[in-house]
C-alpha cells in the first residue's frame, strides 16, 4: 500500500516524483533552435564529452575564485536557517521533555498507516501491513518523554518504519523504497523520543529530520557530548565524495567507515607521531576521533585514521563559483540513491552535501529547500509566463538551485546562451528529431541542458519551475 501521506514524500525532496519518472525530461517541443542536436558520445542530446570535465564550465568563469560568501557570512545564514526554517530542528534549544501527545504526533506525522497496495521485492505484494501501526509501540509512550541524545555511529538509513523491509509502489520497481526517508552520517547528533515495540529503532530527531534509525547504528551519551562533539576543533571536513577510514582488525568500529561529502569530524592534532593508531603509524594519516556505540550501547571516542590520500581539509572550503562546480563533478556518474539508498544520495541530497562542503546547511527535502525563507529565492506562479522565465533563466548564476515539484537541479554555466544544470536524476525524455518522445535512462548525477526541458508530452518543464534559491547575496 502507498502511504496515506504520499503529500508529504512528493514534496520530501528525496529525488524525482513518480510523476516525473514517467515524464521528467529534456528538449521541449518549442522551436527546433532551442534543442541541441544529439552527440553520440554521451547519448544525452546537447551533452558533449567536453562538458564532463569541471573545467569546462569553471574555464568560463570571468572570477571562478571570487568568495561568494565568507565565512562569518555562512555563520548568519546557518543560524537564520535553524532560527527562521521550520523544517530545521535546533537541538541546542531541544526541550528535555515533551507531551505524550506531542511525541505521539510527530511519529504519526511521519509513520501513517499505508493506504494502497506496496510490493515487496520480486513483485509479490506486501503483506504486513497491519503490524506496521503496532511495531511502533505508541501505547508505551509515558505521560512525559523524557529526551535522551546519541551520535550516529555509523551510516545509518532512517525508515518511516521500523523495519528494513523494501516496498515499492509498483512491481516492477527496485530502487524508490517507499519507506526510505534518508540516511544519517558518523557524529549527526540525535534527539532520541521513542523505542520501537521490538526494542530495535529509535525515533529519533536529527538537526534535518525525524524518523525511525537503527538502535544498533546510535551511540547513546550525554547532551554534552553529544552536541559538543561537532564543535570541537580542530578538526577535519571531507571534501570528497566520500572518504573511508583504514581497515583497522585491531578496532573494527572505526575500521573502513565511510564519510560523505560535508561531514566534518575531530582532529586530535597533538597525537604523538611515534605512536601508533590501531597498529598503524600515525604520520601517515590525520588522526581523527570517532564516536563509538559500546556493547551496552554507551557512546564513547575513539581515534581512527584517515589516510592522507582521502580528500579532505582542514577547514570548510570557500565558496567560490569554481568551488561549487568541483565539488559538484565529484559526484558525477554516482548512482542514484532514494532517500540516500545505495551509500548515494538522491538530488536534494546531492546538492545538500556539495553546499555542506563550505559549511552551509541547507533543509534536507526539496519541498522545505525552494520555499525556505532564509536564501536569496525567485519565485514563479502560474502567471509568469515562458517569456518571463526565460529572461530569469539565462541569468542563472553557477550555484542557483532550481526547483520544479519532487526535484533540484544545480546550475553550472551558460553554453550558447542557455544554462546548463548538474543533477542527480532517475532519467529524462527528450524530443526526437520526428517530435517523438524518447525516455533516457540516467538513473545518477548527471550533466544537462536546463532551458529546453520538457516534462510529459505537452507540459514544459520550465513552466513548472516554481522557485530559484540562491545561496548568495
Amino acid at each position: 500500500m502507498l502511504l496515506s501521506r504520499t503529500p508529504r514524500r512528493a514534496h520530501a525532496g528525496l529525488g524525482v516524483l513518480l510523476a516525473l519518472l514517467a515524464g521528467f525530461g529534456l528538449l521541449a517541443t518549442t522551436a527546433a533552435a532551442a534543442r541541441p542536436p544529439a552527440t553520440p558520445g554521451t547519448g544525452v542530446p546537447g551533452v558533449q564529452d567536453a562538458q564532463l570535465s569541471p573545467d569546462f564550465w569553471t574555464s568560463r568563469l570571468d572570477a571562478p575564485d571570487g568568495v561568494v560568501l565568507d565565512a562569518n557570512a555562512i555563520d548568519r545564514l546557518n543560524a537564520r536557517l535553524f532560527a527562521e526554517d521550520g523544517s530545521m530542528h535546533d537541538l541546542e534549544r531541544f526541550p528535555v521533555s515533551m507531551p505524550r501527545a506531542d511525541v505521539e504526533a510527530l511519529v504519526k506525522g511521519l509513520s501513517s498507516p499505508p493506504t494502497r497496495s506496496l510490493f515487496v521485492a520480486g513483485g509479490l505484494p506486501f503483506q504486513d501491513v497491519d503490524a506496521l501501526e503496532p511495531g511502533l509501540g505508541l501505547d508505551r509512550l509515558p505521560d512525559t518523554v523524557g529526551t535522551r541524545w546519541g551520535l550516529v555511529v555509523h551510516r545509518a538509513d532512517m525508515r518511516t518504519f521500523p523495519t528494513d523491509v523494501r516496498v515499492f509502489s509498483a512491481p516492477g520497481d527496485t530502487d524508490i523504497d517507499r519507506f526510505q526517508e534518508t540516511a544519517l552520517f558518523p557524529g549527526t547528533p540525535l534527539a532520541i523520543l521513542h523505542e520501537s515495540r521490538d526494542g530495535e529503532w529509535w525515533f529519533a530527531v536529527s538537526p534535518r529530520y525525524a524518523a525511525w534509525i537503527r538502535k544498533s547504528a546510535v551511540a547513546s551519551g550525554t547532551r554534552g557530548d553529544v552536541l559538543g562533539y561537532g564543535r570541537r576543533t580542530p578538526y577535519v571536513v571531507v571534501t570528497g565524495a566520500t572518504a573511508r577510514t583504514v581497515h583497522t582488525p585491531e578496532a573494527p568500529r572505526v575500521s573502513d567507515l565511510q564519510l560523505d561529502m560535508g561531514v566534518r569530524v575531530p582532529l586530535l592534532a597533538d597525537w604523538p607521531p611515534a605512536t601508533p593508531v590501531n597498529g598503524q603509524a600515525a604520520y601517515t594519516g590525520h588522526v581523527v576521533e570517532l564516536p563509538v556505540r559500546d556493547d551496552d550501547g554507551a557512546l564513547r571516542f575513539a581515534p581512527a585514521l584517515l589516510p592522507r590520500s582521502q580528500d579532505v581539509a582542514t577547514a570548510y572550503l570557500p565558496l567560490t563559483p569554481a568551488g561549487v562546480i568541483e565539488q559538484g563533478f565529484k559526484f558525477l556518474g554516482e548512482r542514484y540513491g532514494w532517500g540516500h539508498a545505495y551509500d548515494a544520495r538522491d538530488c536534494s541530497g546531492f546538492v545538500s552535501e556539495v553546499y555542506r562542503a563550505f559549511g552551509i546547511q541547507l533543509p534536507r527535502n526539496t519541498s522545505a529547500q525552494g520555499v525556505s525563507p532564509v536564501f536569496n529565492t525567485v519565485r514563479f506562479d502560474e502567471g509568469d509566463d515562458r517569456a518571463s522565465r526565460l529572461a530569469v533563466l539565462r541569468q542563472l548564476q553557477v550555484g542557483d538551485l532550481v526547483y520544479v515539484p519532487g526535484h533540484v537541479m544545480m546550475v553550472i554555466g551558460q553554453y550558447e546562451g542557455a544554462p546548463y544544470v548538474i543533477h542527480d536524476v532517475t532519467g529524462i525524455s527528450v524530443r526526437d528529431d520526428d517530435g517523438g518522445l524518447r525516455r533516457i535512462v540516467l538513473n545518477g548525477v548527471s550533466v544537462t541542458p536546463l532551458e529546453p526541458l520538457q516534462s510529459g508530452e505537452d507540459a514544459s518543464l520550465v513552466d513548472r519551475i516554481y522557485s530559484i534559491q540562491k545561496i548568495r547575496p
